[in-house]
């Protein structure tokens, strides 16, 4: 074999190897998942209670909720994706697998975004399914809707990518979820900003397409910089513990 040829076949068996691992992670965190079907569906049932009450709570007036519904239903989705996220990392923890999956040749930081990314199928993706419905409940016109899921399908993967670091950060500390709220939040609040904005500027009649174009940026650079960080921060917490 011409020995120009060898690293190149090394390069893609490595790769292979890698996309390989990535895809046992992200199925075997599906199937963990729909048997623990309560962990599943205590976010999209938070998420559904928070904005079905928060018309009977502040005001049922449809000028007002038509204002404020964008706000409303990122707020209830942001929450809802806190609320999952003590579970990411918490029952590899317990088991052994965590461990496990450190030790493995392959780069922790890629396995960890394929538990990321499983995370937000299960928690992001149908949060962004039901909001249609949420969205006509308060009284938010066809465009704004479209624009609200948009900004939630670009919006929910920062959240899954950036509550990911925090999630590992305090793995194994007591009041753990208490601890990740604090850290979790207030780098939160630039991506509720601007999909919130994004879905009044739509529905004042502005161009919105740089907003969107800043929100891919968030999300690109969360997934460039969050998995690094994330596996940095298991390595303390698995250290520490």
């Amino acid at each position: 074999m011409n020995a120009d040829v060898r690293p190149v076949l090394k390069l893609r068996d490595d790769t292979v190897g890698v996309l390989a691992a990535m895809r046992g992670v992200f199925a075997r965190d599906l199937k963990v998942a729909f048997r623990q079907r309560q962990d599943l569906l205590n976010p999209l049932l938070f998420f559904v209670m928070v904005v079905t009450l928060f018309p009977l709570g502040v005001s049922p007036e449809v000028s007002f909720l038509r204002e404020a519904g964008a706000g409303i239903l990122w707020v209830a989705a942001l929450l809802s994706v806190l609320l999952s996220l003590d579970h990411l990392f918490r029952h590899d923890f317990d088991d052994g697998t965590l461990e496990q999956l450190v030790l493995q040749p392959q780069p922790l930081f890629l396995l960890v975004l394929a538990k990321t990314m499983a995370h937000w199928v299960l928690t992001g993706l149908p949060l962004v399914i039901l909001t249609p419905v949420l969205g006509v409940m308060v009284h938010l016109d066809g465009n704004s809707i479209g624009v609200l899921c948009l900004t939630l399908l670009i919006g929910t993967p920062v959240l899954s990518l950036i509550g990911s670091i925090g999630a590992a950060l305090t793995l194994g500390l007591r009041s753990a979820g208490v601890l990740l709220s604090l850290l979790i939040i207030p780098l939160y609040i630039p991506v509720l900003i601007f999909g919130t904005g994004t879905v009044a500027a739509a529905a004042e009649g502005a161009q919105v397409g740089a907003y969107v174009a800043l929100m891919g940026a968030f999300l690109v650079l969360a997934l460039t910089l969050a998995p690094f960080a994330s596996a940095a921060a298991l390595r303390i917490s698995l250290s520490n513990g």
